[in-house]
């Protein structure tokens, strides 16, 4: 069985934005376009194909990334019928909520692009800043849509501007609009220099003109500072532009190419989706700009038999190679795997690698993603997005290869739960399916975290958010049929230490027979960080915010005994000092101790050594730490004064105010036990015209009189 389509020809790309930028709406725009679907779902309607949960369509937000695979034929082409003529899209519709950044941190991880929309009306919101920087941290090259400029308070300029103010400088405007807010008809292509409208009731007629006059002067300005952008990517264009000879469009076209997959520029396109208006031309930009997997460099890893640096190119001949992004519990397959293929092949029914547990798993079947649906396929190539079902044993981040040639992919680093809550199940029937659901929902989600209070053995959820927990909830109801009550939100408050302490402890215990001894001596201080690149020492552990040093020489404590000393102390920190919360970058040195060559086991020294840390970071200044959230409060500028009144009252630090469109926005950093319930005080302040996005910022130290009365009522 061959590929249906050559590699060069498939683009993997993600629809990134803040919420209620419209990103939903344009990937329904994009199924009609392409000729998925024969009618477009739409949100506020809850008919959408990419909001298949059943949350999703009742709260009119997308919670879970949703993957599907479509075809295209660019605009300009005369036989679109044709299949060679066409482009193979892997599609990955993801979230806007902040609650749900982690469909967006494991999507940006297998994609090559991305679509990053923003709303005509407002610029970047703090969501677009977030997904922004995660597809930094990925290097994937992007093209910006600036969407909804038929909207009251649609500006074009204002929302470009907000682009290169908190994105990128390298941004630069491939389109200018043709009217704005209820007079929007089209938009002026700088590079072809042609203006574009749409006809037709799906707006599918695309009909191309001359630029209105009154835009000419404009539309040449920003031509030549486009040209001029492009040309400063390559010399020999650069030479002949300076010359006089302006370059051809697929000339420019080539190195904007180029620029765009090296991330030197971000074209930037408009638009509305909901009036069926310019989303055609992205996907034309899709084809032209954003890479196919054969232009990005070899997939690197870590051979796990010898360490070594292994590298992958993207070809169906080198061996295979893929990364399990994200699990699905379907009703009607049991588990699912997504997963992406970096190189190889893989075909239903054989057996893979996990390179993580060092274990092989049967493939039963292979499906690609329609949303919620699904098409079983024998087998996929390089480059390609499909679930697997079989696999009992593989998680997100997992790297599945050919285990003649293993390699280990780079993890996924998923952002820390900041809320908890109390769980317990309403019958016995549903305690017995309780754990299970659970257990399902955190392979799932690994921001969803589940674990037990070791004081009174109560079940602890924890997630991204108020909102995050309620739909994992809502979820357990309706899909694994469990009632359960929820507690109160809880901050995951944290502990660490603010300055250095030496102890040494003994642990001596004799009974009739044989005794117990562990002797320690270790020094704490606070974690510093590391520079990017530096090594680190052999004798030094460093992982999971803690640092543990073995500068035990001459064996005045055997090698054998270290484990357990290490382990003695990362329980203690599990505990804390303070409120008996977890304790963080905090560095350990266990520098001296002795042994008794009868009475020494490993308990003793892990006794030793647990009662030694807790000595010492109470005599090193240890403290309570609690996450404090990025928020924006956006509301009409009347009630700008209660606002910041009210947020000052929660222990805000409000950094600034800007307009946002119609209204203003506030940004501050609030703490997140200030924040519960501020959704339904901010609505009730501003006569329900009020919203407000938060975000986890950083932990820092809680006020000493706020600090009393929680560990009061933790006792």
């Amino acid at each position: 069985m061959n590929r249906d389509y050559p590699l060069e020809k498939v683009r993997n790309f993600g629809i990134i934005a803040h919420i209620d930028a419209g990103k939903t709406t344009t990937s329904e725009r994009v199924l009609f376009y392409t000729g998925s679907q024969h009618k477009v779902g739409e949100v506020h309607e809850g008919e959408t194909t990419t909001d298949w949960m059943e949350q999703e369509r009742e709260r009119g937000i997308t919670i879970t990334a949703a993957a599907i695979t479509c075809f295209w034929c660019k605009t300009t082409e005369p036989d679109k019928k044709d299949p060679a003529k066409k482009y193979r899209f892997n599609i990955i519709d993801t979230p806007g909520h902040i609650d749900f950044t982690a469909e967006v941190k494991r999507s940006m991880r297998v994609l090559d692009g991305a679509i990053v929309i923003f709303d005509g009306v407002a610029g970047v919101e703090p969501q677009s800043e977030t997904n922004w920087r995660y597809a930094d941290e990925a290097h994937v090259s992007r093209l910006c849509f600036i969407n909804k400029l038929d909207r009251t308070g649609a500006s074009f300029e204002r929302s470009y501007e907000s682009i290169l103010n908190n994105l990128s400088k390298r941004a630069v405007r491939m389109h200018i609009p043709i009217g704005e807010e209820s007079g929007y008809e089209g938009m002026v292509d700088v590079l072809t220099m042609q203006a574009f409208h749409f006809e037709g009731d799906m707006g599918e007629e695309i009909i191309a003109s001359s630029i209105p006059e009154n835009l000419k002067e404009d539309a040449k300005k920003y031509h030549d500072e486009l040209i001029e952008r492009i040309v400063e990517q390559d010399e020999d264009l650069m030479s002949a532009y300076l010359e006089g000879n302006e370059p051809s469009v697929d000339e420019l076209k080539k190195v904007l190419r180029k620029a765009v997959i090296a991330n030197e520029i971000f074209p930037v396109f408009i638009g509305s989706a909901l009036k069926n208006k310019g989303v055609q031309l992205v996907l034309d930009a899709v084809v032209d700009y954003l890479p196919s997997p054969k232009d990005l460099p070899p997939v690197k890893g870590i051979d796990p038999r010898n360490g070594e640096e292994v590298e992958r190119k993207a070809s169906d001949d080198e061996p295979f190679t893929a990364l399990a992004f994200k699990l699905q519990t379907d009703p009607f397959v049991g588990a699912l795997t997504f997963f992406r293929v970096y190189s190889g092949t893989l075909e239903s029914g054989t057996y893979v690698y996990n390179a993580n547990l060092d274990m092989k798993e049967r493939v039963g079947r292979i499906v690609r993603l329609q949303a919620d649906k699904r098409e079983e396929v024998k087998k996929v190539f390089t480059g390609e997005i499909a679930a697997a079902v079989g696999l009992k044993d593989t998680k997100t981040s997992h790297t599945l290869c050919s285990e003649d040639a293993p390699i280990l992919l780079e993890e996924i680093i998923f952002p820390v739960p900041v809320v908890s809550m109390r769980i317990e199940p309403k019958t016995k029937v549903d305690q017995e399916k309780l754990g299970t659901a659970l257990h399902k929902l955190s392979d799932e989600d690994p921001t969803f975290q589940v674990a037990a209070d070791p004081e009174t053995m109560e079940t602890i959820i924890s997630g991204m958010g108020e909102l995050h927990l309620e739909i994992l909830v809502d979820r357990l109801r309706r899909e694994f049929n469990v009632e359960a009550n929820m507690g109160k939100p809880q901050v995951a408050y944290r502990e660490t230490i603010r300055g250095t302490a030496d102890v040494e402890n003994k642990y001596i215990k004799q009974t009739g027979g044989r005794g117990q001894y562990g002797h320690v001596k270790i020094r704490v201080k606070p974690l510093e960080p590391i520079e990017e690149g530096a090594k680190i020492p052999n004798n030094v552990k460093r992982e999971d915010h803690f640092e543990f040093i073995n500068n035990i020489k001459g064996g005045v404590i055997p090698q054998e005994y270290i484990p357990a000393i290490e382990k003695g102390i990362r329980e203690a920190m599990d505990r804390g000092v303070v409120a008996g919360y977890p304790m963080v970058d905090i560095s350990v040195d266990l520098y001296d101790g002795s042994y008794h060559e009868v009475d020494s086991s490993e308990i003793a020294f892990k006794i030793a050594a647990s009662q030694a840390f807790q000595t010492a970071a109470k005599q090193a200044k240890a403290v309570l730490l609690e996450p404090i959230m990025r928020v924006e409060v956006i509301m009409p500028e009347q009630f700008i004064g209660d606002i910041t009144g009210s947020l000052s009252g929660k222990r805000a630090l409000i950094e600034g105010m800007e307009d946002r469109g119609m209204n203003k926005a506030v940004h501050a950093k609030v703490p997140l036990s200030e924040m519960f319930g501020y959704t339904t005080i901010l609505r009730s302040m501003t006569e329900g015209r009020g919203s407000m996005t938060m975000e986890f910022d950083h932990y820092d130290v809680v006020p000493g009189n706020v600090a009393e009365d929680i560990v009061a009522n933790r006792k």
